[in-house]
């Protein structure tokens, strides 16, 4: 096992790089950090490239670490290449997927729109995941699948289903080719009740911005609008929170 102490080393300047939108798309590979993901990321067949661990650090051995080259980093070197304040020690680079032939045989299928904040995009892939959703789909405006902070906000989720970024309206026309409902999250006078809507085996729930919502041109496009009771004195619900409460009613 290789042991790097600098931080101005070649490899881990690639490394740090990973932390940026380009240097992902540049490389196409991202970093992942802890022990959780990075022990879902060993069970996808081939993905892993590098694994970087600090001393002390000692590998399950359950993990199949098989003809993957090995870092040992010192704590200096390790700081450097987290995004958390307390990191695990363990790290791996993980070569971005192309999710889109496994879309095709799908069912049900959650589309953000302009969801911003990365905490919301990992919550809501990972229930997804949890409510049994087939793929989600990221539109303009919404954050990057590997954004850091989305990352850890799947806790792996992104592993188990297709998840892709993408144009909405283009996947929307497929979609309705395929015969797959849109249902939309919004508030206005055409909107049902989600106690009253019929759960379906196969469709399309599609969720907006955190504070405009859907956008207009989709809004056109939805065939079934959906809203969700408020009986507090709350103003509106988070996006994660709601979209979670529409995929498991919605859902047959």
């Amino acid at each position: 096992m290789e042991m790097i102490k600098s931080t101005k080393n070649e490899r881990v300047k690639n490394w740090r790089k990973l932390q940026t939108k380009k240097g992902r798309q540049q490389a196409f590979s991202y970093l992942v950090e802890g022990f959780h993901l990075v022990e879902e990321a060993l069970r996808q067949d081939g993905l892993v490239t590098e694994l970087i661990v600090a001393p002390n650090v000692k590998i399950p051995e359950n993990w199949n670490t098989a003809n993957i080259p090995m870092f040992e980093v010192n704590k200096e070197v390790a700081t450097s290449i987290s995004e958390t304040k307390t990191d695990q020690g363990i790290f791996a680079v993980v070569q971005m997927e192309d999710p889109e032939i496994m879309m095709l045989f799908g069912k049900k299928f959650l589309l953000l729109d302009g969801v911003q904040d990365p905490g919301n995009v990992g919550t809501l892939i990972r229930t997804a995941d949890a409510a049994g959703y087939d793929a989600v789909i990221l539109g303009h405006g919404s954050a990057d699948l590997y954004n850091p902070k989305v990352i850890r906000s799947t806790q792996g989720s992104h592993f188990h289903i297709p998840v892709l970024q993408a144009n909405l309206l283009h996947w929307i026309e497929r979609l309705e080719e395929e015969g797959v409902p849109i249902y939309g999250a919004v508030l206005d006078k055409e909107a049902t009740k989600l106690q009253d809507v019929e759960p379906r085996e196969s469709l399309a729930l599609m969720v907006g911005n955190e504070g405009n919502g859907i956008r207009e041109e989709l809004q056109t496009r939805i065939a079934h609008k959906v809203y969700i009771p408020i009986y507090g004195s709350s103003e509106s619900l988070n996006v994660a929170v709601a979209a979670g409460i529409l995929m498991y009613g919605l859902r047959k």
